[in-house]
């Protein structure tokens, strides 16, 4: 009861707008109070911040965040989207597609799904909307490809993932690759299925010669670079996350200095914000272990594996239910939030139910990117209503149908594992 308690207090100081660490602080602080008095309250402070802060894989984190500042100020966006359309711009909802690519090949050199859409909003939709492009079109895909950053290594949510779950974080990087993929063409897809329905959506784009085609992939291999120095040398086991991590700040650094845009103010605004970032997910761990270590103390989670693990059902019934808590909790609070609130709940019933962690970390952050673009808290979508000016329920019914193809992609996710787990484990082969 005191459980139940204390998890809807917690709720309820999130609903009014309390910052997501300080209400897991607040409420695992007062749960503990009333289990062991103030002592155990500053039992726990004595220890929890040196805990959520020294962890070495914590380090990847502000690197990440500092690697995707670094792609921003370099506008690698634009020269993606610029050669993308070079490309398919003349297939039938071509700039559309071109956005989808971009979105993939900025998920590969960044870690940031909002940054990714509000990146593509000032580049792509302009353009797809000066060609002709319905606007719902337009800003759906848009809003849907900013999500592929969440998925596609070097991907924050998977690293959080990863830390709270103790959990290979090189296995998980890995294990987005085919499903980014995947998702991407997913993406490609849907615009070609609605350009089909309604060719008015889309007219038809510019021709290119082959000599132009090729020549605008001069632009792509600073990506391919910083792609390789990152995913690859995890792939191969020639440097842990954090060291790759590392590595990629720099690469991106070194891509923003050699396009001139890397000069002091702006280094030192990426500097600020990435530190900010950080902070941030810091204190959000920092009240996770607060809240975890009240749950460990009312033995919460052994009992909700136990209830679950007496059900007479099938163990995908089970995961089918959770499917679903994901997506009705993304549709009303912030991913890190779910990930830091879930984990430790929902982790020991997957192992219980004999489901892999990998296959389930990139199921969640796959889950995630559907509560990115779905209401009433669909980041993305607010994300592209703000840098384009077009209004909200014109973004979410633009998305509804990426939204529909995402939950294609899930059940696939679900009938076929392989196709999430087979890159990871010839890693351990």
């Amino acid at each position: 009861m005191l459980a139940l308690s204390i998890f809807l207090f917690m709720l309820a100081m999130l609903t009014i707008g309390v910052p997501v660490g300080f209400a897991l602080a607040i409420s695992g602080a007062t749960g503990l109070y009333f289990l062991g008095g103030i002592n155990m309250v500053l039992g726990v402070m004595d220890t929890a911040p040196l805990s959520a802060a020294s962890t070495y894989e914590l380090i990847t984190v502000p690197m990440f965040l500092l690697m995707a500042e670094f792609v921003i100020i370099s506008g690698v966006a634009d020269d993606l989207f610029k050669a993308a359309s070079t490309w398919v711009g003349r297939v039938p909802g071509g700039l559309g597609i071109a956005t989808a690519f971009a979105g993939a090949g900025f998920g590969a050199i960044s870690g940031s799904s909002t940054a990714g859409a509000a990146t593509l909003s000032s580049t792509t939709i302009p353009a797809m909307l000066k060609a002709g492009y319905d606007p719902k079109l337009a800003c759906g895909v848009v809003a849907i490809s900013g999500t592929l950053a969440m998925l596609i290594p070097p991907s924050i949510a998977l690293v959080l993932f990863g830390i709270i779950a103790d959990v290979s974080i090189g296995e998980l990087l890995i294990g987005g690759v085919i499903p980014g993929l995947m998702v991407t063409l997913a993406i490609s897809l849907t615009v070609l299925y609605l350009v089909w329905r309604d060719p008015n959506r889309a007219p038809p784009g510019q021709r290119y010669t082959f000599k132009e085609k090729f020549i605008s992939l001069k632009v792509v291999w600073p990506m391919l670079v910083l792609f390789m120095a990152v995913t690859g040398i995890i792939y191969l086991g020639v440097a842990t996350p954090t060291e790759a991590a590392s590595i990629g700040a720099f690469g991106a650094y070194l891509i923003a200095l050699f396009k001139g845009k890397a000069n002091f103010s702006a280094t030192r605004q990426a500097l600020m914000r990435a530190a900010q970032t950080t902070c941030m997910i810091i204190m959000i761990i920092l009240g996770a272990h607060f809240f975890g270590y009240f749950l460990t103390v009312t033995q919460t989670t052994q009992q909700i594996v136990a209830t679950i693990g007496g059900w007479p059902v099938d163990r995908w019934v089970i995961m089918a239910m959770i499917i679903l808590i994901y997506l009705i909790l993304g549709c009303f609070m912030d991913q890190v939030a779910i990930l830091i609130l879930t984990i430790p709940i929902m982790l020991p019933v997957i192992k219980a139910l004999g489901f892999d962690p990998v296959w389930f970390g990139v199921m969640v952050v796959v889950l995630a990117e559907v509560g990115m673009v779905t209401p009433p808290v669909g980041l993305n979508v607010f994300v592209v209503s703000r840098y384009t000016g077009r209004p909200l329920d014109e973004v979410f019914r633009g998305v509804g149908p990426h939204v529909v193809a995402h939950l294609i992609v899930i059940a696939l996710f679900c009938i076929f594992p392989q196709l999430i787990l087979w890159l990871p484990r010839t890693m351990r082969a």
